[in-house]
């Protein structure tokens, strides 16, 4: 017995000397410190004037197109025209469908592939109910009034179309998703033909105009207007991660820019489950709600596999060697903690959105009245899938939830699988590094996992090359705001952000 148990030390002993020996060695990447506090930005009002102006224009997208109030779109067009008629005149610019935007600025070396940079015009609703205050040290820009809106979102410090630049903010609905990107872009290329830099390669601007509501009509038609004229772009550049404010990182002591190599695919299932209807007061043992209250329990209960993914696994790899070392001996240590390191992440949203197709039940219809039993509910269940998991075994995966149930199963909205995964070894990727860098030295970048849809899913079709990230550095209350009340982004991230994208057209052959 005796030998038994120093057997059963010695073997505990290995493999606390193996875990050691693992975390210690294993290859995180190094993140060094910055030195330096990047570029700073200069006082540019002229600039923040042509972006507040775009902000009063309430390019609204919501329900069907046939339902779009069009006319702030053709507004917003014609106002990019008179802010911006340099890049007008230098480049070669198209319009898709009426009122998607695409701009070419031709570089020197026509055999090399272009470079593509997206945003989108279009913005959400902005809620409805009462400005909280009105301060006044405000700058408006000299344009003409818009017409009011008749209802204004609930916590706004000032209207959501008003454009208001104060307290070193720039308020307004589209501040951060996406007008900033989309005129720091159109600022960008515009000093780019002031000072009369020709770039090598060709760079392309493209705006949708429906990406909040599915970019079927903008970033979808876009796509095939570049691969119909047989363009191949070395990259695109879209929204979709940001720099996350030192400390937003639970046990990350800096910066973090997390790039979207990828995106999540979406199925969205509306369920009609079958029973017995009539009066409540002669109830049948198991009713429709009841059937359905069943399914839900079971797509709540038995969801998908987490797994860590090679995006993932990258991702780690980067944020790791800056993270308590208990963490760092769970990621080094996947040969044996691998499902301790799945427990725990499964048991955070946000990080167990990183490793699972995720299911969401999201809306639910019974009868109309509290007597009346229905013979028939319908509950309706969004997927977002993981890479690596597909539509077909989603469906599966349904169709084992409803097993045994009278059901009705119909894809609602946009079914899609997840994107592909863009590689983090080429020059694209490479200058996101270099950019990020430049406005914040000693940020960490690392690859990662966009959760939500964007248009570059869209432009799969003419680059292998998508990397999804707006270079600002956001704070809770910021990336709160976003779809939500009070949207604002300041005007330091604004101007850093029009730095950083002329850095990157200027510097994307040197």
């Amino acid at each position: 017995m005796k030998k038994f148990f120093l057997a059963v030390l010695g073997i505990l002993v290995i493999v606390v000397a193996v875990l050691l020996i693992k975390t210690y060695t294993y290859p995180f990447k190094k993140n060094t410190v910055g030195t330096s506090e990047g570029w700073k930005p200069v006082k540019n009002d002229s600039a923040l004037m042509r972006f507040s102006g775009g902000l009063k224009i309430p390019t609204v997208s919501t329900g069907s197109l046939g339902e779009f109030h069009y006319a702030p779109f053709d507004r917003f067009k014609e106002y990019l025209k008179t802010s911006y008629p340099l890049v007008y005149q230098h480049t070669e610019n198209t319009e898709v469908n009426t009122h998607a935007l695409v701009f070419r600025l031709k570089g020197s070396d026509p055999k090399l592939e272009p470079v593509l940079f997206l945003s989108h015009m279009d913005v959400v609703p902005p809620g409805h109910a009462n400005v909280k205050s009105k301060e006044q040290n405000i700058f408006r820009p000299s344009d003409k009034p818009l017409p009011p809106v008749s209802k204004v979102a609930e916590d706004w410090d000032f209207e959501p179309f008003s454009g208001n630049v104060a307290n070193g903010r720039i308020y307004g609905r589209g501040a951060i998703d996406m007008k900033g990107m989309l005129f720091s872009l159109m600022e960008s290329m515009n000093t780019m033909i002031k000072s009369k830099t020709v770039p090598k390669r060709d760079i392309y601007l493209a705006f949708g105009f429906d990406e909040e509501v599915g970019g079927q009509k903008g970033a979808i038609q876009i796509a095939d207007y570049f691969k119909k004229k047989g363009l191949r772009f070395d990259a695109v550049y879209d929204e979709g991660g940001l720099i996350m404010q030192k400390g937003n990182v639970a046990g990350i002591n800096s910066d973090v820019a997390v790039v979207g190599c990828a995106e999540k695919g979406f199925l969205s299932a509306k369920i009609k489950v079958k029973g017995l209807g009539g009066h409540s007061s002669m109830p049948p043992m198991e009713s429709a709600i009841g059937k359905a209250a069943v399914i839900m329990q079971r797509l709540e209960d038995h969801q998908m596999k987490p797994t860590i993914t090679p995006l993932i696994k990258n991702f780690f790899d980067n944020i790791g060697g800056g993270m308590p070392f208990f963490n760092r001996l769970a990621i080094a240590n996947q040969w044996l903690l691998k499902p301790v390191l799945l427990s725990q992440l499964t048991k955070n949203n946000t990080t167990n959105a990183l490793v699972r197709t995720t299911t969401a039940l999201t809306m639910m219809k019974g009868s109309d009245g509290t007597n009346v039993l229905s013979p028939e509910v319908e509950f309706v269940v969004n997927f977002r899938l993981l890479p690596g998991d597909t539509v077909k075994e989603v469906r599966e995966h349904i169709a084992k939830a409803t097993e045994g149930f009278d059901v009705e199963v119909e894809e609602i909205d946009n079914t899609r699988e997840a994107s592909a995964v863009s590689p983090t070894h080429t020059k694209a990727y490479r200058l996101i590094e270099t950019g990020v860098n430049e406005i914040y030295p000693g940020a960490i970048v690392t690859p990662y996992l966009t959760m939500a849809g964007t248009d570059a899913y869209k432009y799969q079709i003419v680059s292998k090359n998508i990397y999804r990230f707006m270079p600002i550095k956001i704070n809770s209350s910021e990336q709160q705001s976003i779809h939500s009340t009070n949207e604002y982004i300041s005007i330091e991230n604004y101007l850093k952000m029009i730095h950083y994208f002329e850095y990157m057209m200027k510097n994307y052959d040197k």
